[in-house]
This record gives C-alpha cells, structure tokens and sequence, in this order.
C-alpha cells in the first residue's frame, strides 16, 4: 500500500498522544546504521508450525512493506517529561517582557504510568482498523 501502511497508521496514533517525542518500530534509528544484508527479515520455514513461513530476525518489527508479516509487532514511544514543575520557570508575558511562571496543582513527576494504557488501547485500535479493513476487502 501506498497509503494507510500498518507502520504509519501505528505512528500516527502513537504521536498523536500527549508528550509522546519520537517512535520507532523494529530496530528503528539503528537500521540507518547497518548494512542491507544486516537489516534483512528474511523469510524462512517455520520449524514449530508445519507449512507456516517466519522471519529469520524480526528487525522491521513485524512489519515489512506496511503490511504485518504475522511476526510480532514491536513499536517504542519516547514520552517527555512533565513540564509542569514545583519551581518557577522562565517565560514571556503577553507583553513580550521577561517573566516567571509557578505552575500550582498536584502534577506527576513521571507521566509514563499513565502512557502505557494508553499507548496499548492506540496500537490495539489500529490494529483492530487493520483487521477490519482486510475483513471486508477479502472475506468477499
């Protein structure tokens, strides 16, 4: 496909979340680093289930072309700090003048407890749009 690829549909819901920074899937930014033989999945028989086909190394993530290869599907997520500190930070005010700002409340130091449930129902929720669109342009 050229559009609605598997690996873009993933990024998009993943990048869409709250102070999600980057994505990668597969062995992600280290494929810019190896050689073409080295980044290959190529396609073997699967010993443990007859008349089935794996990949030898699983580097794309489980996704080759946009289309899942049956393989298992591993993306990562970098979540950025909270921005919402205890202590005074430098800002603008409206009038462009130098200020500090105290943000008040309860924040959480870390807001990657609350990403992973998150992050899970988005990769589920695309993969169930995935499942539904080969449904219904295959099953005929």
């Amino acid at each position: 496909p050229v559009f609605d690829k598997l690996k873009a549909d993933l990024a998009k819901a993943l990048l869409s979340l709250p102070a999600v920074m980057a994505f990668e899937y597969g062995a992600g930014f280290a494929v810019a680093t190896m050689r073409g033989s080295q980044c290959n999945d190529s396609f073997v028989p699967n010993l443990d289930r007859p008349h089935k086909i794996s990949t030898a190394t699983n580097r794309h993530g489980g996704i080759l072309g946009g289309i899942s290869t049956g393989e298992p599907i591993i993306c990562r997520a970098a979540i950025k700090p909270t921005s919402s500190l205890a202590r005074s930070q430098k800002t603008v005010s409206r009038q462009g003048e130098p200020a500090e700002i105290v943000t008040k409340g309860r924040h959480d130091p870390c807001l990657l407890p609350r990403f992973v449930p998150m992050g899970e129902a988005m990769v589920a929720l695309v993969l169930a749009d995935h499942w539904l669109r080969w449904r219904s342009q295959c099953s005929g």
